[in-house]
């Protein structure tokens, strides 16, 4: 069973550069559409938003990790085109890190993608907020795709519940 991962990303120049990936393209097709959506409401609510992050190899998490920049050693679902970072952006055209994300995240929500505020699951205490981070990827599927047995399907639903 082949997927955007095998399909595209290990097949891209890109898949080991240290680069930051900003380039939509290098997310799933219905991930892609998903942060479009995203980015056009937040728009529609008066709120400019900017791709920080899509594509992330495990040489640049590697790096982040070595800085300091992340908790995480090892790249997670950015690594398989179903992650984006976004950010909002204040009147003077910079990112804007003292903006209210829960807006992203209510907004990411209604285009049922798991926000990294809350990873998908609002009524618990996270003690790891990823606030600019959106991902079409449960977080209890993330061990399965991790180890190459599934990769989510046209309409899957990464906020659905057990």
């Amino acid at each position: 069973m082949s997927n955007f991962k095998q399909d595209v990303i290990d097949r891209s120049p890109l898949r080991n550069t240290t680069d930051v990936i900003r380039d939509i393209a290098l997310l799933a097709p219905e991930m892609r559409a998903k942060v479009n959506a995203v980015i056009a409401d937040a728009a529609t609510a008066g709120h400019r938003l900017i791709v920080l992050e899509t594509y992330r190899s495990e040489a640049r998490q590697a790096e982040l990790f070595r800085s300091g920049a992340t908790e995480l050693e090892h790249v997670g679902v950015h690594g398989y085109g179903l992650a984006c970072d976004l950010a909002f952006l204040g009147p003077d055209g910079k990112v804007n890190w003292s903006a209210d994300y829960s807006v992203l995240g209510n907004i990411a929500r209604g285009h049922g993608l798991v926000w990294g505020g809350d990873w998908g699951e609002p009524a618990v205490h996270h003690t790891f907020h990823d606030d600019d981070h959106l991902q079409w990827c449960a977080v209890k599927d993330q061990p399965r795709l991790f180890d190459g047995s599934w990769y989510p399907a046209p309409g899957y639903d990464a906020l659905a519940r057990p």
